[in-house]
């Protein structure tokens, strides 16, 4: 096994201290979440052999067949990718600097390739559909800057982390520790979940086969939306990492931010643990798959992803393990591969769905399944559903009768107490806290992204916020769910009022307005209203009066289980 370090892209302390008071000429782009995961394994060597950001050729490359240029393997496209008015301003072989979001600068680069990619192209090949139902698809089409930069990277420092300190370390950092222990076989474990009796159960057992040490590699970057956080999850290891023995365990956590590519991202995952210095890797059923499609159907074949590992484990150079989904066999008070399970045995699952319901309606999570300082943990994060803060958002046309609804439904869990409430009504939110906007479609989108920035705030501190904007486009309500279902319920309502009804409702004569072409892109008209496909409620306003419809959506929070 060979643990000789791993070259990394930063420079000597001197010439960092250099770098950094040269680089406040350079122009600068700010790095996003995403980025900065990207970058500092970039830097570190767990990106080895990438130099930088992947320049067009590469990334044609790996985007057809897995492999940069000079033919190596590599699975996922790592691009740096800006908003259009940034990529206006670069030329060619100049160098940026890369900030953090406080604007601390970690890295420059030389741009050597600047191009427009075909996003549905890479959504085809990387992820196996242009489904916007996947996440990584979603972020690429409606989070990503339309244009890619590439060049190589000059590392000056790594991005600070004020979490866990302790227990992040470099590719160089765990080669050297495992050089150390005389470490010559480790199989990593990759995980998103908390670990619960199954997991301890299954990593036990791939040691064993692999007479291999063990390496629990969580991964705490960005992982799928609606993820359990990552300081819970820790605090859920940690909970549990003296059930392992520790002359033969260790844990790390891995700042990577997951695709979710299914078989791609399991080769991915190979070869980056390969650089941390690992000899074995466990692949999952399903391993990194992100869920249903939009026809309701998985993305990936249970398999696929151990079987594109199989294919290239010898040039990944990392041994797979083979995830055995392990069932709790009641008779013999302990687990089993399902595939070894004894006949007429009493098998007991719970799936992360049952979970999830489980501990949102706080019913109990019997101890063969998950470990009790495991569940204390998500208990501590996850309250029952009846003392989370949520969020409702009705959505309409102009004059289909949201913010009367909105009005009535505030009443109505105000006389029921427990948790305040908050409404964000788009006139009032747009006069504290939009009053520089506009009605463009971006200055739209800023506007609703505002709103759902600080329903979410209330949602996390357990409060019930109400917002009730006309928010006409499914790419920026799907971004609002996505930041509030972080912190608790999301219930979306379409108020599903037909635009003939809100023109004969509309008092202030903005339809007639905007049917003479005095208003532009006014929704419904002139720009396009895209109607919720699968609401959590869809409420019908005409010939139904006020109360009604509110009372429809107190239902509709009492069967969630959100109030009592």
């Amino acid at each position: 096994m060979n643990l000789a370090p791993i070259p990394e892209l930063y420079v000597s302390y001197d010439s960092a201290q250099k770098l950094k008071i040269e680089a406040a000429a350079l122009v600068s782009h700010d790095l996003t979440p995403r980025q900065i995961c990207d970058l500092e394994l970039l830097m570190n060597g767990g990106f080895f052999p990438l130099k930088g950001f992947l320049s067009e050729a590469d990334y044609n490359g790996v985007v057809n067949d897995m492999r940069l240029a000079d033919g190596a393997l590599w699975p996922m496209p790592i691009t740096l990718d800006v908003k259009e008015e940034f990529a206006d301003k670069i030329e060619i072989g100049q160098d940026i600097a890369l900030r953090d979001q406080e604007g601390v600068i970690l890295a420059t680069m030389t741009v050597t390739d600047k191009w427009v990619p075909n996003k549905s192209h890479e959504a085809e090949k990387v992820f196996g559909a242009d489904d916007l139902a996947h996440p990584a698809v979603n972020y690429l089409h409606n989070t990503a800057g339309k244009v890619y930069l590439g060049g190589p990277i000059t590392g000056i420092q790594q991005p600070v982390h004020y979490d866990f300190k302790a227990r992040r370390d470099t590719p160089n950092e765990l080669r050297a520790f495992f050089r150390k222990m005389g470490w010559n076989k480790v199989v990593a474990f990759q995980t998103r979940n908390p670990l619960h009796r199954a997991h301890q159960e299954l990593t036990f057992r791939a040691a064993r086969e692999a007479q291999a040490n063990l390496l629990i590699h969580p991964v705490v970057g960005m992982t799928k939306p609606g993820d359990v956080d990552h300081f819970t999850r820790v605090r859920c290891y940690e909970a549990v990492l003296d059930k392992y023995p520790a002359a033969t365990t260790t844990m790390s956590l891995l700042n990577l931010a997951m695709r979710m590519a299914g078989p791609r991202e399991a080769v991915w995952h190979g070869l980056i643990r390969k650089n941390h210095g690992c000899t074995h890797f466990i692949v999952g059923r399903d391993h990194a798959g992100p869920g249903k499609n939009s026809q309701g159907k998985d993305f990936y074949g249970p398999y696929d992803a151990q079987d594109l590992f199989k294919e290239h484990a010898a040039e990944i150079g990392i041994e797979m393990v083979d995830f055995k989904h392990m069932v709790y066999v009641q008779e013999k008070a302990q687990y089993y591969p399902v595939s070894e399970v004894p006949e007429g045995s009493t098998v007991l699952d719970i799936s992360g769905t049952e979970l999830r319901r489980r501990l949102a309606e706080g019913l109990e999570i019997p101890e063969w399944f998950s470990f009790p300082e495991v569940v204390n943990e998500l208990r501590r994060t996850r309250p029952p559903r009846a003392k989370q803060g949520f969020t409702v958002f009705f959505t309409g046309l102009s004059g289909s009768g949201k913010s009367t609804i909105a009005n009535a439904l505030m009443v109505k869990l105000m006389e029921l107490g427990g948790r305040p409430v908050t409404l964000l009504d788009g006139d009032v939110v747009r006069k504290h806290l939009s009053s520089e906007l506009g009605f463009s479609k971006e200055h739209r989108d800023i506007n609703i992204k505002r709103i759902g920035y600080v329903a979410s705030e209330i949602t996390k501190n357990g409060g019930i916020a109400i917002c009730a904007p006309i928010a006409p486009y499914t790419a920026t309500r799907r971004a609002v769910r996505e930041m509030i279902e972080a912190y608790g319920a999301f219930i979306e309502v379409h108020v599903a009022t037909s635009i003939d009804e809100c023109e004969r409702r509309d008092r202030k004569g903005l339809y007639k307005l905007a049917r003479e072409g005095k208003i532009k892109e006014f929704t419904g008209i002139s720009d396009p209203y895209e109607a919720p496909e699968a609401p959590e409620l869809r409420v019908e306003t005409e010939g139904a009066d006020v109360d009604n419809c509110a009372h429809q959506v107190i239902l509709k929070l009492e069967q969630m289980g959100l109030i009592g």
